[in-house]
């Protein structure tokens, strides 16, 4: 790790070079970096190893960025990246963790509370919040509901999920792979795909809603209940 008075030869470095580093309180860049003119680095951001970081990127606050290739006119907020490759006028964050072997194409948004993992995003494509996609090929304009899993790991072997151009997969969505969602098909919320869905189709996978009238003053589960 570096010293602090590293630390402050650097920053000024990237300063007289065209980087916007408004306050220095926590911020750390290795020797090496790269980061290119008009980019902002907000307070306790650190950038290590191979990083190289375009134009016009606002990074930070609270992100540690290593080992990864960041285009221009990206935002990583609240953001962690490891040995990733993210493209140009991507947003993501807050609290994201991009894991290695993550290829993150042009425009596409990453939401709060979101982990990808060994996975491409093709152009485009949302990951809004509270998503899980690991080992897995997501195409252009995909969409992704609140709360969706691709689930990787039965417990001994991890396999693929494919998600192809267009699609659109319904919150709460797990995608058990191996398992292919077609072009500009559908998921259902709350469905548990284990079988390939067609170009253009809706899979639907979730039991039939049953309503049991009155059940509430019958059984009277809540506390505040027994207490009247």
């Amino acid at each position: 790790m570096i010293n602090n008075t590293q630390r402050i030869t650097i920053i000024e470095r990237l300063i007289s070079s065209g980087v916007e580093i408004p306050c220095f309180d926590g911020v750390i860049i290795e020797e090496g970096v790269k980061i290119g003119k008009g980019t902002l680095i907000l307070p306790n951001t650190i950038i290590m190893g191979k990083t190289q970081i375009g134009e016009n990127c606002t990074i930070g606050p609270n992100s540690y960025i290593c080992d990864t290739i960041v285009g221009d006119n990206t935002k990583l907020n609240n953001t962690q990246s490891f040995e990733a490759q993210i493209g140009s006028g991507v947003t993501a964050g807050p609290f994201v963790h991009i894991r290695p072997n993550c290829k993150i194409a042009d425009k596409v948004h990453i939401g709060n509370f979101v982990e990808v993992k060994n996975s491409t995003v093709d152009e485009g494509s949302k990951l809004p919040h509270l998503l899980y996609v690991g080992d897995s090929d997501v195409g252009k304009d995909v969409n992704f509901g609140c709360g969706c899993v691709t689930v990787n790991y039965d417990g001994k072997n991890k396999s693929r999920t494919t998600v192809k151009d267009g699609a659109f997969i319904g919150c709460n969505t797990n995608l058990v792979a191996p398992v292919t969602v077609g072009e500009n098909a559908f998921t259902a919320a709350g469905s548990t795909i284990t079988e390939d869905v067609p170009d253009n189709a809706l899979a639907v996978a979730r039991n039939r809603q049953t309503v049991k009238k009155d059940w509430v003053n019958i059984k009277k589960p809540y506390k505040r209940q027994h207490q009247k």
